[in-house]
């Protein structure tokens, strides 16, 4: 039975909404607005978002240890509301400039802002809103089905704006940060004395429980499978609004089409989100992922293949069931397999660390690739990677619910 849910529940959600609408307008619509506003190439392209892949890269691991410093303290997290204000702006008067003048320097400029308030950014608003759950009494998971919501609305509103104004989405996001630094401010957390992340022994023991971290088998192996499936999941989306819309008569046409599928994509996974987390307690968190790089290689291979927009189309929603099996399944593999008090800091390694390290290098090449091979033929290449790093994690993978019942060795010995 479902409890209702408190106040804290809304106002947090209304967190993940307003931040996620601001992330799916920007980034959904940034590879259009690239080509037919800053006038980039694809291999251009590419290499505006290795650099913000990259340079994300040089965030996480402070961010990481701030967060934990900070505890339940929003200092780092108004950070990231006050930086979202200014994307109006940016846009408007900055970016295209500074990208005409130097790619590279534009897209370093670019990608330091863009990485701070979400490829890195999110890991903020993420790992605190996570925090605060386990204080406050609800549950993540369902919190986390706003985000979809907000991406499910700014699909269907930004393809409109996007036509009218390409630049009005930024000027949108502005506005949306508004609401959220609002809401940031009323946010209200129980429990703050549970976690005193400044004390000094716990810094010693964060050391060496990072170094342990990496002599485990697990460790790798979780990122292997995140670098051949989520990474490639994320350089794939990159520019599929480009290739999609060539399947019709006109950009303008494709893009508002595009903008309505990615809205009942998103939709469908914000009710996906609703029963993952049943279908991965049922099947376990290993099947879990595994079934999310199978349904990651369809997709891609299906898009490559496919030679109508219907097709295409339907590709593209599979991506509904992607995303819930994703968001559940790693965060109960890593507290099924690995010690639950390090789930936060494996979490930032093996997932958003090397994710990111691979959407880097991956972004770039896959942009030439889209230039010398074009899109389907790359699309062959992502599918065969995600395939053969799929079945090579089903045999490397820990059946996490075989374990479930074991008690887990601790990553380090305690010094009290």
């Amino acid at each position: 039975m479902m409890n209702i849910p408190n106040r804290g529940f809304w106002n947090f959600g209304g967190l993940f909404f307003f931040y996620f609408i601001i992330w799916a307008i920007v980034l959904g619509f940034l590879p259009l607005w690239l080509e037919d506003v800053a006038g980039l190439n694809t291999s251009e392209t590419g290499i505006v978002f290795s650099s913000m892949s990259l340079i994300a890269l040089c965030y996480q691991p402070f961010f990481g240890i701030i967060s934990d410093k900070l505890g339940f303290k929003k200092n780092l997290f108004w950070v990231v509301v006050v930086l979202l204000m200014f994307m109006g702006p940016f846009f408007s008067f900055l970016y295209v400039p500074l990208l005409q003048m130097n790619i590279f320097v534009g897209a370093i400029i670019g990608s330091a802002y863009l990485s701070a308030v979400f490829y890195a950014g999110v890991g903020v608003v993420e790992s605190y809103i996570e925090r605060v759950s386990r204080n406050n009494g609800f549950e993540y998971g369902r919190v986390r089905l706003f985000g979809s919501i907000a991406g499910a609305t700014a699909s269907l509103i930004g393809g409109i704006m996007f036509v009218r104004n390409p630049n009005s989405i930024f000027w949108f996001a502005s506005g949306a940060a508004v609401f959220l630094a609002i809401l940031l401010f009323t946010a209200k957390v129980k429990g703050k004395d549970l976690i005193k992340p400044t004390n000094p022994k716990s810094s010693e023991i964060n050391k060496r429980a990072i170094v342990s971290i990496f002599k485990l088998k697990n460790f790798w192996f979780l990122s292997l499978l995140i670098v051949g499936t989520a990474a490639i999941y994320d350089v794939f989306d990159q520019q599929f609004p480009n290739y999609y819309v060539q399947f019709f008569s006109s950009k303008e046409i494709g893009t508002d089409i595009f903008s309505k599928l990615v809205s009942v994509q998103v939709g469908l996974e914000a009710i996906l989100m609703i029963f993952a987390p049943v279908i991965v307690n049922k099947i376990g968190a290993k099947k879990g992922l595994i079934l999310f790089g199978i349904l990651t290689f369809v997709r891609i291979f299906g898009s490559a293949v496919a030679s109508e927009p219907i097709l295409l189309s339907v590709c593209r929603l599979i991506a509904a069931f992607e995303m819930p099996l994703l968001l559940v399944s790693i965060f109960k593999y890593i507290t099924g397999v690995f010690d639950v008090r390090f789930s936060a800091t494996i979490y930032l390694l093996a997932f958003n660390f090397a994710k990111q390290s691979a959407v880097g290098i991956f972004s770039s090449i896959a942009g030439n690739m889209y230039s010398s091979m074009g899109f389907q033929n790359t699309y062959f290449f992502l599918s065969a990677i995600v395939l053969i790093i799929t079945a090579i994690s089903y045999f490397t993978l820990t059946d996490d619910k075989r374990i479930q019942v074991q008690v887990q060795e601790p990553l380090y010995t305690s010094t009290k």
